[in-house]
């Protein structure tokens, strides 16, 4: 075991972004208490849930602990414009989600990151393709995704909140990015 000789302790806030029912709230409970539940529940206005998130570098005797505020808003469009500048204010990262049984879901993130980033400036982002455990009823593509990413500057995971595949590393990836910016660690 390393010793930690240096240890900063930080407070980041990350927003999910996207569509109504890509899953941004079950991801949010896969990874904060680790929970999936089959029924559709929409977020009204804003939900913030909080997680420590924990890295360490040990080739610098580091040791990073953030309280990640995790804050989800309601996805239907008409209500982004009411909520975008309290909710994107501030953010340290932000993570677009989109549904892969839905191909409007990824088209609407160019909108959804575009207005974040108007916002909080040029923070990370990363995009998550989620229910990748519905296999039969996908329609969105890797080309599809990557393009997409590629166009708004960023990485993609496949994700499935039911399953929990690949969401504590979603959430690991974003925080380690604002790690790179606020502290210059890689």
């Amino acid at each position: 075991m390393i010793d930690i000789t240096l240890r900063k302790f930080v407070k980041i806030k990350i927003c999910l972004a996207g569509d109504a029912r890509v899953g941004k709230t079950s991801l949010i409970g896969r990874y904060v208490h680790d929970v999936f539940g089959e029924k559709y529940l929409s977020t009204l206005g804003t939900k913030v849930s909080r997680k420590e998130i924990s890295l360490e570098y040990p080739e610098r005797e580091t040791e990073i602990k953030m309280e990640a505020l995790i804050w989800d808003i309601m996805g239907q469009k008409n209500f982004r414009k009411l909520f975008s500048e309290k909710y994107f204010n501030g953010a340290n990262g932000i993570i677009g989600v989109c549904d892969l049984t839905d191909e409007q879901s990824l088209k609407s993130l160019y909108e959804w990151i575009n207005t974040a980033r108007r916002f909080a400036g040029d923070v990370p982002v990363i995009l998550l393709a989620n229910k990748n455990d519905l296999i039969e009823e996908i329609k969105l593509r890797p080309d599809d995704l990557q393009k997409t990413a590629s166009d708004l500057g960023f990485g993609y995971l496949l994700t499935s909140a039911k399953t929990g595949e690949n969401v504590p590393q979603a959430f690991l990836t974003i925080g380690k990015e604002i790690v790179k910016i606020q502290f210059g660690l890689d």
